[in-house]
């Protein structure tokens, strides 16, 4: 059995797949396909898989015929990658970084990474260290200070922060701890509710509504990989809040976009009245935030008995630090990541991982937990609670073991992906962007809709316009 197979027959078991549906999985190649010490292809192949695998098996419930599915170990790993080969009209993104985000040296000789892409990130880094706009200035500041200190106070100032950490330190951590008896994700009935039945369709996910309100990567991709399948994904954005236009692109293809306020009664109306007929409610608020809303898991299951509803958090929903703040790279850092990734690559000091690995494997698993509630909900009624989150999905990529020499394997340039890029037009322009990764013998996964600038459709389904 393949590294990927292995992992993958973990995903489904812990989801409570049918066994015998693993037998109409294929999964070609393996590790090492970027350079990195970690088996992110394997972490890729296995995390897509599921996904396919249960929109095919939401398929044989609907209409009685199983299919296969193919998952190659290259495709995957690009796909995990997808926003690095974008190009609009031909052009690559000016920057995906902020130039004040990254690592920086502290007092204490430690280091500390700041995410800084979002102005009003940024701008508490700057309030909190009292200093210029400008990485010198930065640096200088953080000099006065020691590492763990400032990642307290900053993560406590609605900063977005993270110290680097080996992953020994990382275990002793009371948030390690408090993670370690749970799974790589969740799956929880909360309530009670008949079950309902699939809608009809040409496609595995024909009929099934999704909300997403999610933004950057890990959520996005969620909700992308369900409109790959057929799902009507229906993207829910804030007006007040801030997007990063590349990231909306790439993670766009197949989903409409409504702007709905969840500051004010209309937007809290109109989220509610889209929830009456959503079939899947995503989201990425850090946790307890949307509650002070109106919408937590037991208010959606209220308002929708039946609905499957899905959160991502960055360090998970239980110990000291389930509110903090958090993203891939901050993950990576804390967890222990950078230190292992520099140490293979024997160079002095930390290093990233080749790929936002633990993003693109928590929106895959996002996906996979969704359907596969569904078609708990569709058997045996009642509703549903997906949780995943970052550091999870982290410590499910450094169980699946380390490659020997991998770091050696050549980068993948845009040109070495061409036979993974698909064109199309679409608001913003000319599209040539990474396809999906899952190949299933009877409905091919395809964006049914080009990608769609925020707000740019009414806060309805899709039936009703």
């Amino acid at each position: 059995m393949s590294d990927a197979a292995a992992a993958l027959r973990q995903l489904w078991s812990l989801a409570g797949g049918d066994p015998d549906a693993l037998s109409r999985m294929s999964l070609a190649g393996g590790d090492p396909v970027l350079p990195s010490s970690f088996r992110i292809a394997t972490a890729a192949q296995a995390s897509i898989a599921a996904a396919g695998l249960a929109a095919a098996e939401l398929w044989r419930l609907r209409t009685g015929r199983a299919q296969a599915v193919t998952v190659d170990a290259r495709a995957a790993a690009i796909e995990f990658r997808s926003e690095r080969y974008l190009r609009v009209e031909g052009r690559a993104p000016a920057a995906l970084w902020d130039p004040i985000a990254g690592l920086y040296r502290t007092r204490d000789g430690g280091t500390v990474r700041l995410h800084t892409n979002f102005a009003h990130h940024r701008a508490r880094v700057i309030a909190l260290l009292g200093c210029a706009d400008d990485r010198e200035a930065v640096q200088q500041a953080l000099s006065s200070w020691d590492a763990e200190k400032f990642e307290s106070e900053a993560s406590a100032a609605g900063c977005v922060v993270a110290m680097l950490r080996e992953h020994e330190t990382w275990s002793r951590h009371p948030q390690a701890r408090a993670l370690e008896a749970l799974p790589v994700f969740t799956i929880e009935r909360i309530g009670d509710a008949a079950p309902r039945a699939l809608g009809a369709g040409e496609r595995p996910l024909s009929g099934l509504r999704v909300l997403d309100l999610t933004r950057v990567i890990a959520g996005p991709v969620c909700g992308r990989t369900l409109a790959a399948h057929g799902a009507d994904v229906l993207r829910i954005a804030s007006p007040a809040l801030p997007s990063i236009e590349w990231l909306v692109i790439d993670s766009g293809r197949g989903k409409r976009s409504a702007f709905v306020d969840l500051e004010t009664a209309d937007g809290r109306a109109s989220l509610s009245r889209l929830l009456e007929r959503a079939d899947v409610f995503a989201q990425g608020y850090r946790p307890g935030a949307i509650a002070r809303h109106g919408f937590s898991p037991e208010d959606a299951a209220r308002i929708r008995p039946g609905i499957v509803y899905v959160s991502l958090s960055a360090y998970g929903h239980v110990g000291p630090w389930s509110e903090k703040r958090g993203f891939d790279s901050l993950v990576q850092t804390a967890t222990g990541f950078n230190c292992d990734e520099g140490r293979a690559a024997g160079i002095d000091g930390p290093k990233e991982l080749p790929a936002q690995a633990l993003d693109h494997a928590s929106g895959q698993l996002m996906a996979f937990g969704a359907l596969m509630a569904r078609l708990r909900q569709a058997r045996e009624g009642g509703s549903w609670h997906v949780r995943v989150s970052l550091a999870q999905t982290g410590g499910w990529i450094r169980s699946l073991g380390r490659v020997d020499g991998g770091l050696g394997a050549r980068d993948l340039a845009l040109e070495d992906v061409a036979d993974r890029i698909d064109e199309s037009d679409a608001a913003f322009g000319r599209l040539r962007a990474v396809r999906h990764a899952a190949e299933l013998s009877e409905t091919p996964p395809r964006y049914a809709r080009p990608a769609a600038k925020l707000g740019t459709h009414e806060p309805i389904w899709e039936d009703e316009s």
